[in-house]
C-alpha cells in the first residue's frame, strides 16, 4: 500500500470513529486505539506534506494562530423564529395553519415535527461534493461570519461525508452548544482563576465560537445538533424525512425530533419535554414546531421577520423546592466567611444541584431560613444557582431559624464586621487553614503565576504534607518527594516542577495580583505595576503617592500598606525575589504605551471580530483607559460588537452614552 493510499484510509477509518463516537454513541475502539491510528496518521502527513489536506481529521486540535473574521453573506437569510411561551399560542398556530392548508377531519392537514430548542448559537454549514467549505455564524440573519475554522475542530461535526446519496451542493443549518459537562468543566476553571464565570452554555458557546485561537476552541469540548437542510436537489419534498438523511450522512440530529399528527399530539410533545428536557446532556430552552411538508412551507410563506410555517415554545425559568439539610460556613482566601445552603440533591436545567450560596448573614435573615426548611431554588436565564425563598406550609414545627456563627469555623477565632460591609471576616490571615491555602491556590492560577499541575486538591495535599506553607516554598520543590504523594505521579510532579520554573518568567503586574493583596484585582495591579515600575517603588511610597494612580482609591492604598508594614509579608517578598521571580517591570514593556485614552471610563460588551475582548480590554488599558464593568453617567463610550447585551444598550442610549463599534475604536487609537 502506498502512502497515499494509506494515508486516504486512515482518514476515512478516524471519521468513521469520529461519528461512531460524537454522534452515534456506539464507540467501537477504545481511545488508546484511536490514538494510535491518529499518530500514524499524523507522521504520514508529516512525512509527505504535499498529500496535507486541510479536512484531515489530523488538523481537528485547531491553531494557535489568531485570524479575525471574515463577514460572508447568507445564501438564504437566517430568519429568526416566532416564539411563544404559551400552550395555547402554539394551539392557535397549528389551527391558523389547519385553516390555511385545508382541514382533514380534525387531523393536521399536514404533519408538524417537533423538535428541541437547543440554547448555543446558530451556525450554517455549506458542503460541496461532500466536503465542508464554509462554516458562517448567524450574524444579523443576512450576513455572519466565516468561522469555518473553529468549527472543523467540534469532533461531531463531518468534515468529508461518507460515501452516500447527498446533493452536490448544499447547506445544513443547526446549533452550536457546549454540553454540561464541558460547561462545569470551563466555569470550575475560571472559577480557579478567578475569572468571571459564563452565565450560561449559550454564552459560553457563543464566545467560544468567536475566538481567535482555534486551538482553545477545540481544547472546550463544543458540540453541535443539526435542524434544517436547504439544497436545490433535496433528497425528499418534506423536512422530516431530510433530516433522517442528514442522520445517514453523519449529522447529529436530536432523538427528540418526532412526526406529530395532530394538536393533541403537540400538547402531549411539549408536556413530555417540558419534564424530560432535564435530563438532557446539553442545554435547551424550548421547543420547535415545523409544517413538514417543504411546498406546503412556501404556501405558508413569511413576515417580515420570520417564517410563518415554524414556531418555538419557549420553557419558563426552572424553579425547584427541596429540603434544607444543612448552612456550612465557608472561609475564602480573603478571611469572608460564606454561608452555604446544602440541599437535597435535585435536578436543575440539566445538572444536580447540592449547594447553593446565601451570600451573608443579611441574606440569610431577609430569608428567614430556619432549619431543615423547604427551599425554592432557580437558575432562570443564570447557571449559578441561588435561593430565591421559602416554602412556610412546609415549615417544620419548632425549627430553629439559621443563626451566623460568631468564630471561625476553621480556625475558631471571634469574627468580625467592618462598619458598613455585609460581610463577616475572620481575622486570623496567616494562621487559617483555608485563608493559607486559598492564597497558594490564587498564587498558581493562569493568570496569575500559572502554575501547571497544582490545582485545588494538589494545593491542599501539598500544605498538609508540610511541602509548601507558603507561596515562596513552591520554588524548593523538587520531584523526588512531591512524585511519593498520593495522586501526584512522577509524571505529574515534573509537570509541577517545570511549571514552578515558568513562573519565574511572569511579568511583575501578574506577580502583583498573585500576592493576594486584598483588594488588589488584576486591572488594578497592571495600573500599578506600570505607576510604579518596581516592587522596591512601592514598598517605599506613602498613601498619598499611592492615591495618586490611577484607580487606586484611599481603600486599596491602605490595604497595600497594611500587606507591606507586616515584616513576613517583606520577608516573603524577599524570599520570592530570591529565587527569581520578578520584581520589576522591564522598561520595553512601557514602550510602546500611550495617553490616547485617558482618563476615559469604557464599557465593553458584545461579540468582536478582528480582536478578543480581551485584546481590546489591553489595548485600552495600554492607551491609558480604564475598563468599566458597568454603564454610568460616568462612561465615556461603550466599545460594542455583535450582540451588545439589550440592557447595556438600553442603559447606553437613556444616558446618552456614545456607541462606537471594533472600526471606529482601532482607528481612534490608530491600531490594526
Amino acid at each position: 500500500m502506498t502512502p497515499a493510499e494509506r494515508i486516504s484510509e486512515l482518514r476515512m477509518e478516524l471519521d468513521r470513529h469520529n461519528r461512531l463516537y460524537y454522534v452515534e454513541n456506539t464507540p467501537e475502539i477504545d481511545d488508546r486505539q484511536y490514538d494510535m491510528l491518529m499518530k500514524e496518521l499524523e507522521k504520514l502527513e508529516h512525512e509527505h506534506p504535499e498529500l496535507d489536506d486541510p479536512l484531515s481529521p489530523s488538523h481537528r486540535v485547531g491553531s494557535d494562530l489568531s485570524k479575525g473574521f471574515v463577514q460572508v453573506t447568507h445564501a438564504r437569510p437566517m430568519l429568526s423564529l416566532g416564539n411563544t411561551y404559551s400552550l395555547e399560542e402554539v394551539n392557535e398556530w397549528v389551527d391558523r395553519c389547519n385553516d390555511s392548508l385545508g382541514n382533514q377531519g380534525g387531523m393536521l392537514s399536514v404533519p408538524i415535527v417537533g423538535e428541541m430548542k437547543f440554547d448555543g448559537t446558530s451556525i450554517s454549514l455549506t458542503y460541496e461534493n461532500g466536503r465542508l467549505v464554509r462554516a458562517v455564524t448567524r450574524g444579523d440573519g443576512v450576513k455572519g461570519d466565516d468561522v469555518t475554522e473553529n468549527v472543523k475542530t467540534i469532533r461531531s461535526i463531518p468534515l468529508v461525508l461518507p460515501a452516500g446519496d447527498w446533493p452536490e451542493s448544499f447547506e445544513i443549518r443547526g446549533e452550536i452548544v457546549l454540553p454540561w459537562k464541558a460547561f462545569d468543566r470551563l466555569n470550575e476553571e475560571r472559577a480557579f482563576n478567578e475569572e468571571p464565570l459564563f452565565a450560561n452554555p449559550r454564552n459560553a458557546a457563543a464566545g467560544t465560537l468567536k475566538m481567535l485561537n482555534s486551538a482553545e476552541v477545540a481544547r472546550r469540548g463544543l458540540d453541535a445538533y443539526f435542524y434544517y437542510l436547504l439544497s436545490d436537489e433535496l433528497p425528499a419534498d418534506n423536512h422530516y424525512e431530510n433530516m433522517l438523511k442528514a442522520r445517514e450522512w453523519g449529522f447529529k440530529v436530536s432523538d427528540v425530533m418526532t412526526l406529530l399528527h395532530s394538536a393533541d399530539e403537540v400538547d402531549d410533545f411539549i408536556k413530555r419535554w417540558d419534564v424530560e428536557r432535564r435530563n438532557l446532556p446539553v442545554a435547551t430552552d424550548g421547543l420547535v414546531f415545523k409544517v413538514n411538508n417543504l411546498r406546503q412551507q412556501l404556501n405558508l410563506g413569511y413576515t417580515a421577520k420570520s417564517p410563518r410555517w415554524a414556531i418555538a415554545y419557549k420553557f419558563a425559568a426552572e424553579r425547584a423546592l427541596t429540603r434544607l439539610i444543612r448552612v456550612s460556613f465557608e472561609v475564602g482566601r480573603m478571611g469572608v466567611v460564606t454561608p452555604v445552603a446544602n440541599l437535597e440533591p435535585v435536578l436543575l436545567s440539566g445538572t444536580i444541584v447540592k449547594r447553593a450560596s446565601l451570600h451573608n448573614a443579611d441574606i440569610v435573615k431577609s430569608l428567614d431560613i430556619h432549619e431543615h426548611d423547604m427551599l425554592y431554588v432557580e437558575k432562570g436565564g443564570e447557571i449559578i444557582p441561588k435561593i430565591t425563598g421559602v416554602e412556610l406550609s412546609e415549615r417544620e414545627e419548632g425549627s430553629e431559624p439559621v443563626k451566623f456563627v460568631d468564630e471561625c469555623p476553621s480556625c475558631g477565632k471571634p469574627l468580625v464586621r467592618e462598619p458598613g460591609e455585609a460581610a463577616w471576616m475572620c481575622p486570623n490571615k496567616y494562621g487559617c487553614r483555608p485563608q493559607i491555602i486559598g492564597r497558594l491556590e490564587h498564587y498558581v492560577g493562569r493568570h496569575m503565576m500559572d502554575i501547571d499541575g497544582v490545582g485545588e486538591e494538589n494545593c491542599s495535599l501539598l500544605y498538609d504534607a508540610g511541602l509548601v506553607s507558603d507561596i515562596s516554598d513552591f520554588y524548593t520543590l523538587t520531584t523526588p518527594p512531591l512524585e511519593n504523594l498520593e495522586r501526584i505521579g512522577p509524571r505529574t510532579a515534573q509537570r509541577i516542577v517545570e511549571g514552578v520554573e515558568a513562573s519565574k518568567n511572569v511579568p511583575f503586574d501578574r506577580v502583583l495580583y498573585a500576592l493576594s493583596i486584598p483588594f488588589v484585582g488584576e486591572t488594578v495591579s497592571r495600573k500599578i505595576a506600570r505607576a510604579v515600575r518596581s516592587m522596591d517603588t512601592l514598598m517605599a511610597m506613602t498613601r498619598e503617592e499611592l492615591v495618586a494612580i490611577d484607580d487606586v482609591g484611599p481603600r486599596i492604598a491602605d490595604s497595600i500598606i497594611e500587606y507591606l508594614s507586616y515584616q513576613p509579608n517583606v520577608e516573603l517578598i524577599e524570599r520570592l525575589r530570591s529565587h527569581g521571580v520578578q520584581m520589576s517591570l522591564p522598561e520595553e514593556d512601557l514602550s510602546d504605551h500611550t495617553d490616547l485614552l485617558k482618563g476615559k471610563s469604557i464599557v465593553i460588551s458584545g461579540v468582536f471580530s478582528r480582536h478578543s475582548r480581551e485584546e481590546y480590554k489591553a489595548m485600552i488599558e495600554k492607551n491609558g483607559g480604564k475598563n468599566s464593568g458597568s454603564i454610568s453617567k460616568k462612561t465615556d463610550f461603550v466599545l460594542a460588537g455583535e450582540n451588545m447585551g439589550p440592557a447595556k444598550l438600553e442603559k447606553a442610549q437613556k444616558l446618552g452614552v456614545a456607541i462606537i463599534n471594533e472600526d471606529e475604536f482601532l482607528k481612534m487609537i490608530e491600531a490594526e
